[in-house]
């Protein structure tokens, strides 16, 4: 079998060892390739479920996927209530779509914050300790298509009013507005390179032995970089710094599931396979061994997946269990794309809030109309 992932240690290697575990106990042999990040979110699946049996997605493609029909979806299994007991936060229910699961949630991530313990005592705690560490220059913020867009709903959340993702408003005004305008005054402190970082970069910067970059305050978390020896300098994790009423609720979910494809060769042993590999004993085990960041709750709570990782685990997953869910239809991920291109533009140009909210929320409109439609 062939399977298509990120190309990151944290998404790669898991699988790999996962894989040749499955192949000791008899299963099929599976080679995995690996696109970057910005390919793994943006290209076709349908071209991929051409070319690959076991796929990783992320789960706004679910409305897309059953309207392209290239994946199948999971039957009801005692392993599959399994899963979806264990799930961490909205995890699997983020891969529920129309009445079936798409996939099967194997990373969980939300954005949180991230430090570096040789460089502050502490996680920042407030807005005021963001910008006053970010006016000293110490401060990153991943801002390159999409991450500015997440940062915008995490903001949103953090403030009282995560965007309405079934309604026909996505972001409310006034909230909208207060958040783009934080995104603003934190874009002007962080530098314009900001706009070419993603988390990965960021990370990248942060550990390197010489950088100043003492936190990141709104970035998906990465367990990797918070195991010993992994990068020069290893980087620490926690929820978010309460800023407003909803304390550390509203983070923009992230992280990846595994889907099976309609149009490969061996659809019942992916299935076999996804389902394994999904499962809380796999998950808790060889999989957070391998350098993974497990999407069940065993392994989140589990004292040695959490000591090889400085407890990331059990300080961000308050942040985690509170995540907001992404809309998912069918043209959500065109209107991503079209949004994180105009939230971009503001931000370059300083556009107004009020103009920027109303903009975003006319494109999102008309790509869930037209979902509605079809």
């Amino acid at each position: 079998m062939k399977g298509m992932t990120w190309n990151h240690a944290r998404g790669v290697d898991p699988l790999v060892a996962a894989s040749a575990r499955w192949a000791e106990l008899g299963g099929a042999p599976i080679a995995w390739e690996a696109r970057s990040l910005q390919d793994f979110e943006h290209y076709p699946l349908e071209d991929l479920a051409r070319s690959f049996d076991l796929i990783v997605i992320d789960h706004p493609h679910v409305g897309q996927i059953v309207g392209q029909d290239c994946l199948v979806p999971f039957p009801d299994t005692a392993q599959l209530a399994e899963t979806a007991a264990g799930s961490v936060g909205r995890s699997y229910e983020s891969y529920h779509f129309d009445g079936r699961q798409w996939a099967l949630p194997i990373d969980a991530a939300a954005q949180v914050q991230a430090y570096v313990p040789d460089r502050i005592a502490a996680p920042l705690g407030n807005w005021e300790e963001i910008l006053s560490l970010a006016r000293d220059g110490r401060l990153a913020c991943p801002l390159r298509p999409p991450h500015a867009l997440m940062t915008l709903f995490t903001l949103c959340g953090q403030l009282g009013g995560s965007p309405d993702s079934t309604g026909p408003r996505l972001f409310d005004p006034e909230i909208g507005g207060e958040a783009y305008a934080r995104l603003l005054q934190l874009s002007a402190l962080v530098g314009e390179q900001a706009r070419t970082q993603d988390p990965i970069a960021v990370f990248e910067a942060m550990a390197a032995p010489k950088s100043r970059v003492a936190a990141a305050p709104f970035i998906y978390g990465y367990a990797s970089y918070a195991r010993d020896g992994f990068r020069p300098h290893r980087i620490a994790f926690a929820d978010l710094a309460p800023l407003g009423p909803a304390g550390v609720a509203g983070s923009a979910l992230g992280g990846t599931g595994i889907a099976v494809s309609a149009l490969g060769a061996h659809v019942a042993e992916a299935r076999r396979f996804a389902s394994w590999v999904a499962s809380g004993a796999v998950q808790g085990g060889l999989y957070a061994a391998a350098g993974g960041q497990p999407g069940h709750d065993r392994a989140w709570r589990d004292a040695q997946v959490n000591a090889t990782t400085h407890d990331f685990y059990a300080e961000t997953r308050a942040t985690l269990e509170a995540a907001w869910l992404r809309p998912r239809h069918d043209g959500y991920m065109a209107f991503q794309v079209q949004a994180s291109a105009l939230l971009d533009d503001a931000i370059l140009l300083r556009a107004p809030a009020a103009a920027t909210i109303a903009a975003l929320n006319q494109l999102s409109n008309s790509f869930a109309s037209a979902a509605l439609r079809k």
